[in-house]
């Protein structure tokens, strides 16, 4: 089992950045793939990044690429997302999620989720 537990959501101006954080319980976190997707209201969960094992290998929706740096700590069972040259359209709320193997770009590949961070950007 894997808990998660977003932070670092908030309300800010385009052109702003912003750092999620998420924090994962227990012994095998660097056993996960990891990755943050978002839903804005009305539209589906979509994927935004995700990053392997313990090679780091990183993936991003075109939407963000460019943009959003996802990054991890083993050490620390930490997985982050640092949202630069934000927009209103990144609006939504940002989701942790952990899978066993490898990064998958679609929700239900995911068992482990957090309870998600708001993020709201204002023009």
């Amino acid at each position: 089992q894997v808990q998660l537990i977003e932070s670092g959501g908030g309300l800010l101006q385009a052109g702003g950045s912003l750092r999620l954080s998420c924090a994962a319980s227990g012994r095998t976190f660097s056993r996960y793939a990891m990755a943050w997707f978002r839903q804005a209201p009305g539209k589906e969960r979509e994927f935004a990044a995700g990053i392997g094992l313990i090679d780091g290998n990183t993936y991003y929706a075109d939407s963000v690429k460019g943009r959003f740096t996802i990054s991890r700590d083993n050490a620390k069972n930490r997985v982050y997302l640092q949202m630069n040259s934000l927009k209103p359209e990144d609006t939504a709320v940002y989701y942790c999620a952990a899978r066993s193997g490898g990064v998958g770009l679609r929700a239900p590949e995911y068992v482990f989720w957090g309870q998600g961070t708001q993020v709201t950007v204002s023009s």
